[in-house]
């Protein structure tokens, strides 16, 4: 049986300049009355991410904001990995987005499955993978990895939600995560999978 560390503080640094998830972190974390700071709030540059899985990147943020500001941090690592572009773009799913165009990044994703032939929804399957590191200025770390199946729809539908959102259909369901809303979406998402792994061990320890 794993024994994780317990978060007591009341204050957590979320290790992210992307307000988009920040908020959505931020959504997650208010019943657990927890304040939160962004990475932009502290002024925080952006380390190098050259971890060679969601974990690994997620970990060098956690780090590196917790040392930076003395104060327990969380940080997440997420990304589209689909089935026919053999996981891309998985951890360089920001990189195709060329500073936060993720229509275009989109696009890409497009243009590369139909460039393989995968233009039937049986050959568009994909996943959105989470990764989320809970950090403490002394370098403990505690991670959890979330995950959630669908397909990739063309064009994208919806504008809530950000990143890859818009093509993204969850299994079972007929709308994409841009379409959502947003209660709907953090129920089941990537993100609110990890999220719930890492309360049950770190936030409602006896």
């Amino acid at each position: 049986m794993n024994t994780y560390r317990a978060f007591t503080g009341g204050t957590l640094i979320v290790a992210t300049h992307n307000m988009g998830k920040y908020r959505e972190i931020a959504d997650l974390l208010r019943p657990f009355g927890v304040q939160v700071f962004s990475a932009r709030d502290k002024e925080l540059p952006e380390p190098v991410e050259d971890g060679d899985s969601f974990i690994a990147n997620a970990r060098i943020k956690a780090l590196a904001a917790a040392r930076a500001t003395g104060m327990p941090a969380l940080a997440d690592d997420s990304g589209l990995c689909v089935d026919a572009l053999d996981g891309a773009p998985g951890i360089y799913s920001a990189r195709w987005a060329d500073g936060g165009d993720f229509a275009t990044a989109m696009a890409k994703v497009e243009q590369a499955l139909e460039k393989v032939g995968a233009r039937d929804a049986a050959r568009r399957g994909a996943a959105f993978h989470c990764a989320l590191c809970l950090a403490w200025p002394d370098g403990h770390t505690e991670s959890f990895l979330g995950k959630v199946a669908g397909r990739i729809v063309w064009p994208g539908r919806g504008e809530n939600g950000f990143g890859y959102d818009a093509i993204f259909q969850p299994l079972g369901h007929e709308q994409t995560f841009g379409e959502m809303a947003p209660a709907e979406k953090h129920a089941m998402s990537h993100r609110a999978d990890a999220f719930r792994q890492m309360i049950d061990a770190c936030f409602r320890q006896e």
